[in-house]
């Protein structure tokens, strides 16, 4: 690493006594640059450097990548393995952790079975990491049940990129060909809070005259600054789409040739979008037929467009059709494919990408492999060096397993690198139904709401205190570099796996003694699957600072832009959605009158864990809040900053007001990054989209009450 970087008269000057660090920041799919000050003699981090060179963010941090490196020698860190005893958690060795864990491991399986044990994993964590899980469930425990919390994140963007592409990557080209785009279609996400670092390419790009569509219940920060607001009730965006492509087909905004020679479905699509006139859409969406039909005039006249989602489009129980439907917009226009064009997903998680590809989901192996297709079994086995009938069949989705532990099918879970019992629809019912398992173990490196009620509890280490890859929201793999060594007894993921392996026995499987080895078994794992990794090393990530897959063989540079040629479908072609809209799972009632929806703040990550521990952060948004138009405070006599009770069918919270025109009327707004009493998913339902198991975060029915004094 040089000495000093310099970009736009910036410079990186180490400082005697420290050294800089490079690496990405641990939290959302942008996977920011950023250097790691330490000290070289008491090899403390003391603060971060906005790294200038790195193509995606090219300097920009948020608050919580500014502020991250404070949870990596926080004060609330688990040092040492606790178990619980008589209610309390006690310090423990690791080889009384290692024993208790080992001796309940085998006595829940020896009476129960191999299924009887769970793994719970998450995706911010490294590939490696993530690969291992999958590996660890099926070979270490040989249990069919593992998932992830990623299901509840990227399921169903990865459900209709399936259905219509063929292949789940997060974005079909590089997001350094934005600032060249001349139109923006962006569904359900808030850009401008929940990914601010790309805000750049987007300003650039209509600096130089590009058109920003975006629809969502809420007026956000992004939403403010479009050119058209499509202002949609929650849970109606299969209807949207399908009104704008009708517009697209009335209008003859369709790439003909395109679709001719690329695309399956055109017939049946235009077909079913016939009835889905700007009056009927608006029916359905709460918007204006103007605003729809400016949209599609914009849309259908831009040269160049990407069409954007994110949580707020996917995580209804019509997810993977909004998904489908969203892409088959941008097939219409013939965009997928060309430069400076196609689709993409915000990713959420920091390896939200990566973590979905190697092995955490219940039906899938490394590379994309089904678990149900003989061959790609016999080929991931014979990496593992099992015989393919000790691979464990498809297991369940995330929410689903929380069903099996209250049968008694699942006795003992492992969590690992997740918060559940904050971050899953309808807590009260997941948190009672893992205080019912025999034996719960919980990997992490803060006390989260989920380890409060583990067993066990293994002290995990930060992303700082290890190496590794992530792979970002356009799919590019990163290098993560290890910058301090582990605090107190705390060890990564991949060595607890290990140790615990060993000790039921399997061992053997898991001989790794740095993540570069587990790097290279996953590229092996992975080869000649979609998700094709295997001409990816180490050394090209640092050479080229990133290498986009499926990067197949060692002289392979890697894929930034898909789909140039064909799909990743049996026939090479695309294939339009052919979806009826369909309404959410919960409907408003007499006693459920209004919509609530949910999301992210800038401020905040996932569940909390982590940055509602740094000062900063939590004086920002110390707490939940209710967000609702002035003439719905009006009507319940609400003043702004006032206390009230929300209610659904699962659970009730009570959070402040804040008052904005920023919202639809009938609709309410809470985040979701505190537990307890303060988690808004309390309230969310656990109705689930039938092909991606999401849950429907975004909409629910639920009761207002003003609280007497």
């Amino acid at each position: 690493m040089s000495q000093f970087l310099v970009k736009e008269g910036v410079k990186n000057q180490i400082r005697k006594g420290e050294k800089l660090v490079t690496t990405h920041c641990c939290y959302c799919g942008m996977q920011c640059g950023m250097h790691i000050r330490v000290d070289e003699k008491t090899n403390k981090v003391m603060g971060v450097e906005p790294r200038y060179d790195w193509v995606l963010t090219r300097g920009k941090m948020c608050p919580k990548g500014v502020t991250a490196y404070q949870t990596i020698d926080h004060p609330d860190r688990i040092k040492t393995p606790l178990i619980k005893k008589n209610g309390k958690f006690v310090a423990a060795t690791w080889e009384e952790a290692l024993d208790l864990i080992e001796r309940k491991y085998k006595e829940i399986q020896g009476t129960y079975g191999k299924d009887a044990l769970a793994v719970y994993g998450g995706v911010s964590m490294t590939n490696e990491k993530c690969y291992l899980v999958g590996k660890y469930a099926r070979v270490g425990l040989g249990t069919r049940y593992i998932d992830y919390n990623g299901r509840y994140c990227m399921s169903s963007a990865a459900g209709g990129f399936n259905k219509t592409l063929g292949i789940d990557r997060g974005s079909s080209l590089p997001w350094t060909e934005l600032e060249h785009s001349d139109c923006f279609f962006m569904a359900g996400s808030n850009t401008a809070e929940c990914h601010p670092t790309s805000i750049q390419w987007f300003w650039k790009a209509k600096d130089k005259g590009a058109k920003l569509i975006v629809a969502d219940p809420r007026e956000t920060a992004t939403a403010r600054v479009a050119d058209v607001h499509l202002d949609l009730l929650p849970g109606t965006d299969s209807a949207l789409a399908n009104g704008i492509m009708h517009l697209l087909i009335k209008h003859d905004y369709v790439d003909h040739e395109y679709v001719q020679e690329r695309c399956n479905n055109f017939e049946e699509l235009k077909e079913m979008t016939a009835k889905f006139t700007p009056e009927y859409t608006s029916e359905i969406t709460g918007v204006t037929a103007e605003k729809i039909i400016k949209a599609a005039h914009i849309f259908g006249k831009s040269p160049r467009s990407v069409v954007m989602f994110a949580r707020g489009a996917e995580q209804q129980t019509a997810g993977v059709d909004n998904v489908s439907l969203y892409t088959s917009m941008a097939l219409l226009r013939g965009q997928i494919g060309k430069f400076a064009s196609g689709v993409a997903t915000f990713t959420g998680q920091g390896n939200g990408q990566g973590g979905r590809e190697h092995g955490q989901k219940a039906d899938l192996l490394p590379g994309y492999r089904k678990l149900t297709d003989p061959k790609e079994v016999e080929y991931v086995s014979g990496v593992w060096g099992i015989k393919p009938e000790e691979m464990p069949q498809p297991g369940v989705s995330a929410y689903e397993m929380f069903h099996l532990m209250e049968a008694k099918t699942i006795r003992g879970l492992h969590v690992i690198c997740s918060n559940p019992v904050v971050s899953s629809p309808n807590i009260n019912y997941v948190q009672e139904q893992l205080e019912n398992l025999d034996f719960l173990v919980v990997n992490d490196f803060f006390l989260s709401e989920t380890a409060e009620l583990a067993d066990v509890v293994l002290p995990a280490t930060t992303w700082a205190e290890d190496e590794g890859t992530t792979t970002n929201t356009e799919g590019r793999i990163i290098h993560i570099r290890k910058v301090v060594d582990p605090i107190g007894e705390s060890k990564p993921d991949w060595e607890i796996m290990s140790l615990i392996a060993e000790r039921l026995g399997k061992g053997q499987h898991f001989q790794y003694n740095e993540p570069r080895e587990i790097f290279d078994e996953l590229r092996l794992a992975s080869k000649g699957g979609k998700a094709d990794y295997y001409g990816v090393t180490y050394e090209k990530i640092d050479e080229q600072d990133g290498v986009f897959w499926p990067a197949p063989a060692l002289d392979h540079q890697g894929t930034p832009s898909m789909f140039k040629e064909k799909f990743e479908t049996p026939d090479g072609k695309a294939n339009l959605a052919v979806c009826d809209y369909r309404g959410p799972a919960e409907v408003q009632s007499k006693q459920y009158p209004l919509w609530l929806t949910t999301g992210r703040v800038v401020f905040h990550y996932l569940s909390g864990n982590q940055t509602r521990r740094v000062d900063f952060l939590k004086e920002q948004c110390p707490e939940p809040f209710v967000e609702m138009h002035p003439e719905l405070a009006s009507q319940y006599q609400i003043e702004n900053g006032e206390r009230v009770k929300l209610t659904t069918p699962r659970g009730d919270m009570i959070a402040p007001v804040k008052i904005t025109k920023a919202i639809r009327k009938d609709t309410m707004f809470v985040p979701y990054h505190w537990g307890k009493k303060l988690a808004v998913n309390q309230l969310t339902s656990p109705a689930l989209d039938p092909i991606s198991r999401m849950p429907e975060f975004k909409v629910c029915a639920v009761k207002l009450e003003k609280l007497t004094k």
